[in-house]
């Protein structure tokens, strides 16, 4: 579930992006950004013109260009303030909270032993240890040392379903600002006052003066480059402008608002304008994916990701396996299997037993029974015995062991008690782990009675989501700590490029050091803190909420929803952002293109009357072409300012595809909305008398 965001331009968020927009007029402001700060100047500059020699079409060029930078000034206020009513809420939990910090803290000691003063959650310090109760809000970030609790992660999340956090593993990490709904936990605090996850939210989202990502800094040079060009374009005009004593050739001389407008023009003013605002709305969406980027250069990574490590476990499959199949041992019948299965596997809470169960009623219709009716006693899983299973007593007297577990732990069960272990299971057993599945044996006492095949499910769908990153270029490796034979019949099934078996944190930090070398950029996601080496290499680290603090530290970006498919999602923001800055590039480039026809024949018919010809507009006259080219150079950024938020379409192509797209639909869209944009306004300006 994604956290609710305001309308485009809802009004909520006008008014402050106005406000913002004239305070960004300050020069301190407008030199951070060179293509802008040249607008700027020759507004100042055609605006003492005007106040000079006061004409109705100095003013409205000065007014024109003004607006321009207005409007440039607009699209950045209006992505910050998209991206800072997104963490309002957030501001929510930072209220004063108490907190119960515990005096003599002793792991294991009863609740009603525990001792703890009131304390302000402000007051709190690192390592520092506090009771929280049901009701209680969750004072600080921390780590769960003792107890298990259901805490509400809505606030931060935007889930509504409540979450278990517990003790020990990977379930461990509580943030502050939440809230425990039953039973209670200790929790051990990881960070000092303002260096909470929530404040490390705010702080990002309200960070209006990141730092430019690479590829930005690229572009902006580009820029750059472009408008110290057609500077020196204009500077060669100068012996023709009014500073000339004689004007070359037969005609009058170019006015000095007309050389502004042109230099206005010529330069890359569109995405200039807009290249803040595509950044900053880069990152608002990721917050809208509940995704917090802790840079910029995060999400511009993300879009230029050539290897993605994806974990198998709840990413790739569904996270728990699943029986499918019983497969008999010879002489026993597959319901005989099935009945002993399901009775071994009554008590067995877990998600693999509860589907032995639920399978063998669906193929069987055998009814699920109680242990308390049987008075069976339940044998619990355990790493040495490696199985399950329960005893059950015997009319005639005596104990009915049903066992289930791995082949290699049943075998020896059964050897123990001098049972046959059947050549025929052994195949069974082989064949299932070469199919990638798990097989799970079952005996009763001293016979084996068949194999379980538990199945990982590979998610409904993902085969197509990588074969889309295939298309985009992107490797996709499959991580997982099971053997070879299971990892590689997943990976076939789920249709990834490559994966890696027996995963150790060594294997994976290895195998991202290796593509790095190569020269590629790679992403993963983790929550353990096993994890956290892996995270700290990779270029794109996605840490997920419920994962341990080390991992988060790790990782430049933090899922809330802790769901690790989101790794895909992340991957194709980045290149939306990426592709929606060289769209608007490509048409920002073009667009100029266009209005050279529109102003250049009208900037100097006066000069050389044979540029004339050159009007293939047909515009009105020099003044209205002039005035409506740098009417519509403003105009066109506040077009564009819903393409620069919202981003352009996704569509997972290749780069060569994706250059042809941009040349058909925002070179040529470039080319031909100036001719119409230009010729409507000289029309409106023509029929008004007012040029």
């Amino acid at each position: 579930m994604t956290r609710q965001t305001l309308k485009l331009f809802d009004p909520v968020l006008l008014r402050p992006a106005l406000l913002d927009a004239l305070r960004k007029l300050s020069p301190r402001v407008q030199w951070r950004n060179p293509v802008m700060f040249v607008v700027y100047v020759g507004s100042a500059f055609t605006t003492a013109l005007a106040i000079a020699q006061p004409s109705l079409f100095t003013l409205g060029v000065a007014l024109w260009l003004w607006f321009t930078v207005l409007f440039a000034n607009f699209a950045e206020a209006l992505a910050e303030g998209r991206s800072k009513a997104q963490a309002a809420s957030l501001r929510g939990l930072k209220r004063q909270t108490w907190a119960k910090r515990l005096t003599h803290y002793q792991r294991g000691l009863p609740r009603e032993q525990l001792q703890w003063h009131p304390l302000e959650a402000d007051a709190l310090r690192k390592e520092e240890h506090v009771l929280i109760e049901a009701g209680d809000v969750v004072p600080a970030d921390g780590e769960v040392v003792d107890g298990v609790a259901s805490v509400d992660e809505s606030a931060i999340t935007g889930e509504s379903a409540p979450v278990i956090r517990e003790s020990g593993g990977d379930f461990s990490s509580v943030t502050g600002g939440t809230r425990v709904l039953s039973d209670w936990i200790v929790v051990r605090v990881t960070v000092n006052p303002g260096e909470t996850f929530v404040d490390r939210m705010i702080a990002m989202v309200e960070n209006a003066k990141r730092q430019k990502t690479p590829n930005e800094i690229a572009l902006t040079i580009l820029l750059v480059a472009l408008t110290i060009v057609f500077l020196g374009v204009v500077a060669t005009l100068l012996p023709y402008s009014v500073f000339s004593v004689q004007a070359s050739g037969a005609g009058q001389p170019v006015g000095l608002v007309v050389l502004v407008a042109l230099l206005v023009c010529l330069i890359p003013t569109t995405i200039a304008g807009l290249l803040s605002a595509i950044g900053v709305a880069g990152m608002s969406r990721m917050m809208q994916a509940n995704v917090i980027a802790t840079s910029g250069r995060a999400v511009e990574a993300a879009g230029d990701v050539d290897v993605l490590l994806l974990d198998k476990t709840g990413t790739i499959t569904l996270g728990n396996r699943q029986a499918t199949a019983f497969v008999p041992a010879p002489g026993v019948s597959e319901q005989t299997l099935a009945d002993a299965a399901q009775l071994a596997s009554l008590a067995d809470e877990t998600p693999e037993g509860r589907s032995i169960v639920v399978l063998a009623k669906q193929r069987f219709h055998l009814r699920e029974r109680e242990l308390g009716s049987l008075q069976a006693a339940f044998v619990p899983f355990t790493a040495q015995s490696r199985m399950s299973g329960a005893d059950l007593p015997q009319p005639g007297g005596g104990l009915r062991q049903l066992r289930k577990g791995a082949a290699d732990a049943v075998r020896r069960h059964v050897e123990t008690l001098d049972g046959d272990w059947p050549a025929a299971l052994q195949a069974s057993v082989e064949d299932i782990a070469r199919r990638g599945s798990t097989p799970l044996v079952v005996a009763d006492g001293r016979r084996a009675l068949g194999v379980v095949e538990l199945k990982d499910i590979v998610k409904g769908g993902i085969r197509e989501r990588f074969a889309e990153l295939r298309r985009m270029g992107i490797q996709t490796v499959m991580v997982t700590g099971d053997n070879r034979l299971t990892a590689a019949a997943i990976a076939a099934e789920a249709g990834v490029d490559d994966f890696l078996a027996e995963a150790t944190p060594e294997a994976k930090l290895a195998l991202i050091r290796e593509h790095q070398a190569a020269g590629r950029l790679v992403a993963m996601t983790g929550d353990g803190t096993n994890d956290a080496p892996a995270l700290a290499q990779a270029d794109v680290a996605v840490a997920m909420n419920t994962g341990t603090q080390a991992a988060k530290e790790a990782g430049n970006m933090v899922d809330l929803d802790s769901n690790p498919t989101k790794l895909i999602e992340i991957v194709e923001t980045g290149k939306q952002m990426l592709m929606t800055r060289g769209s608007l590039t490509t048409f920002s480039i073009a667009n100029d293109v266009a209005k050279y026809f529109a102003i250049i024949p009208a900037a100097f018919v006066s000069t050389y009357p044979a540029l004339g010809a050159l009007n293939v507009m047909h515009l009105a006259s020099p003044a209205s072409a002039i005035l409506s080219a740098v009417i519509f150079n403003a105009l066109i950024i506040v077009a564009l300012i819903p393409l620069a938020l919202k981003g352009v379409p996704y569509r997972a192509v290749g780069a060569a595809l994706l250059l042809r797209r941009n040349l058909l639909i925002y070179g040529l869209g470039g080319v031909i909305v100036p001719f119409i944009g230009i010729k409507a306004i000289d029309l409106l300006i023509a029929g008004l008398g007012l040029a």
